[in-house]
């Protein structure tokens, strides 16, 4: 594929998204655009090209707006002042903040048009979604009509369109429980009133879809007949992989105590579904490992490739690692927007004035490089993991020094102009309590800046972000790394942490340590292998540090039933000063004094925030269609 799929050919009696409501607005279109239904549907080449506009319907949350807010957990923190961001409606309890009626900026991904172009500001995951959905039941409708294709092209056909239907669906159900399954092409004159199903009802429905798709679709496009004809460029399009992962993640999410709660009463896991989803996800793995896929997990050393490109002509972030991610590219929009969103004002003039910081209380989960976990107290010492709070950046966990900006790390590379006020406070991150970095209107609230998803260089001296430089920022929906941890979940909680699962040859404490073994940290301690009680927070602090950032920790403190418990209520800041020896040579080693924790926040959330809130014109449809508890 190029930087995004081409529609080949678009159905021209395709009316329009399925928005739960009766809906008359058809597409304009001149008499001699429209192509009949044989036309359209007869071979591979036209229902391939009907097919890839769904790919073009995946919201593309890194890119969504001018700066985009896709972390809503207890791991990041937004500047004060800009309130638009759904984060910050977060953080008051707002959770009709998604809704564009009720955000009034348009500035989440969760909500907008059904627009398929692409645009920053146009489609959203709700209307895209319902839209998606309609789409992919009027081919599956349809593939009688594909008369002149061969077998292959038809399997190929049909596993897409029911692997997004399926993947809709549960992108809907995560985030709002169990809803209608919708599995036929709904008339668009009528009023459309179909009841909501319990989480389980509905995780099982997308199972089905997603069993089917993987059976149907091949591991690789470059090894068919008809992928063959776009050699090459075939990474986006969906196969058996993206169907296995996405299966054993839909099991998975249905294992877990809200959503088993939703539909049993039973705040535990559900080891049925926890063990289907740990066997979908082992006979993923096992195809990896044996070398029979396209994927593996990218060296440590290429870790930035899971997130960003630069001077690559945009070329989209993953390399081997990203299993599912967007498809579409808006040129220069990591360069001048996105990118802005993390370093602070003072080195930084690009971008809109939001700015996002890693929280400390979540910068505490990077543990030591020996695998062991930080003290509840970071202002105590710690023997067994060597934790010194006089020197805090010492002995970290490699990953700590990839996603992480801390004290005394250079920024600015070039020269920075004589007229500039402390120019050294500028190069080298003052991140020390009261430093240049640490203004609370434009620099960090907490002590860290989010070193992940760009290079540093992206600053306003060095302008790494220029549009020479074609810097893309985007965050894959799933990589390989997240799918080792599903599966160790799934496997410890269905079968114990030194147990295997689906016919793969990995425990899940062993699954964890590849994840651990690629970064450079050592293996989980016995401490935590002996049972499943000590094995499944050190699991969920390996998951918060592999996927920081990623749009994963929300949604995880959702399902394990913790987003409403402290700690993981509240947001805190490290303050702390620099000793008089301090040195810009080796910022690892520095020693620092009065290192403390102090409470930025605590966000007051009850049981109903464990869902968020249906549109009002939805649920007034009909009694069927309720409303989420609380709201």
């Amino acid at each position: 594929m190029k930087i995004y799929i081409r529609t080949i050919v678009r159905s021209s009696f395709f009316i329009a998204m399925l928005m739960m409501v009766s809906c008359e607005d058809y597409l304009e279109r001149t008499p001699d655009s429209v192509i009949s239904e044989e036309t359209a549907f007869r071979n591979f080449q036209n229902f391939q090209g009907f097919t890839e506009e769904l790919y073009m319907a995946v919201p593309n949350f890194t890119t969504s707006y001018w700066t985009s807010s896709w972390n809503w957990g207890d791991d990041e923190i937004q500047s004060p002042g800009p309130n638009f961001h759904f984060g910050v409606k977060i953080e008051n309890g707002d959770f009709w903040g998604w809704q564009a009626e009720h955000d009034g900026w348009g500035a989440g991904w969760m909500d907008g048009s059904a627009e398929t172009n692409g645009g920053a500001h146009d489609g959203g995951l709700w209307p895209l979604a319902w839209y998606g959905i309609r789409k992919a039941n009027i081919g599956l409708a349809n593939l009688d009509l594909m008369t002149d294709a061969t077998e292959e092209e038809r399997r190929l056909i049909e596993g897409q369109l029911l692997f997004f239907r399926g993947w809709f669906h549960f992108q809907l159900i995560q985030y709002f429980g169990g809803m209608p399954y919708i599995d036929e092409v709904l008339p668009s004159d009528e009023q459309i009133c179909e009841p909501r199903l319990s989480y389980h009802e509905s995780a099982e429905l997308v199972a089905a879809d997603l069993r089917a798709a993987a059976d149907l679709l091949p591991i690789d496009w470059d090894n068919t007949v008809a992928g063959r004809r776009t050699l090459g460029k075939n990474d986006l399009r969906i196969n058996k992989i993206m169907a296995l992962g996405y299966l054993g993640k839909d099991l998975l999410w249905a294992a877990s105590p809200l959503m088993n709660y939703e539909s049993t009463g039973s705040k535990s896991y559900n080891q049925q579904f926890a063990q289907r989803g740990a066997s979908a996800f082992g006979e993923l793995l096992s195809l990896v490992e044996s070398g029979q896929t396209q994927y593996e997990l990218l060296p440590f050393e290429d870790y930035s490739d899971n997130f960003y490109t630069t001077g690559q002509n945009w070329a989209i972030p993953g390399g081997t690692e990203a299993i599912f991610r967007p498809t579409y590219v808006s040129a220069n929009a990591s360069n001048w927007r996105i990118s802005g969103q993390y370093l602070p004002s003072v080195v930084n003039d690009h971008g809109d004035p939001a700015r996002f910081y890693p929280t400390a209380n979540y910068v505490s989960f990077y543990g030591m490089a020996n695998g062991m976990p930080l003290p509840d107290d970071i202002t105590q010492a710690d023997p067994e993991s060597g934790y010194d709070p006089e020197h805090p950046w010492e002995g970290r966990d490699p990953r700590f020094y990839h996603d992480i900006l801390y004290d005394g790390v250079q920024v600015v590379e070039g020269s920075i102009p004589p007229s500039e006020e402390n120019p050294e406070q500028l190069r080298y991150a003052s991140l020390y309590t009261e430093g240049a970095y640490r203004d609370v209107v434009n620099g960090s609230r907490t002590g860290y800046v989010n070193n992940k998803f760009i290079p540093l260089t992206a600053n306003r001296f060095d302008r790494k972000f220029d549009y020479g430089y074609a810097l893309h920022l985007m965050v894959p929906y799933m990589r390989l790394a997240d799918v080792y941890l599903m599966y160790a979940e799934a496997t410890a909680v269905s079968s114990g942490p030194n147990n295997t699962a689906g016919g793969f040859n990995l425990t899940a404490v062993e699954a964890v340590n590849v994840i651990r073994s690629r970064a450079g940290v050592d293996p989980v301690h016995s401490n935590f292998t002996g049972s499943l009680e000590a094995f499944l927070p050190e699991l969920r602090r390996e998951r918060a540090v592999e996927l920081a950032f990623e749009r994963h920790r929300f949604n995880d403190l959702r399902r394990w039933l913790l987003l409403t418990e402290l700690p993981y209520t509240i947001k805190t800041s490290h303050e702390f000063d620099r000793a008089a020896s301090f040195d810009h040579e080796t910022p690892r080693e520095n020693h620092v004094v009065n290192l403390r924790e102090e409470l930025i926040l605590e966000r007051d959330f009850s049981e109903k925030h464990y869902w968020l809130p249906l549109k009002v014109s939805d649920v007034s449809i009909c009694p069927e269609f309720h409303q989420n508890p609380g709201w």
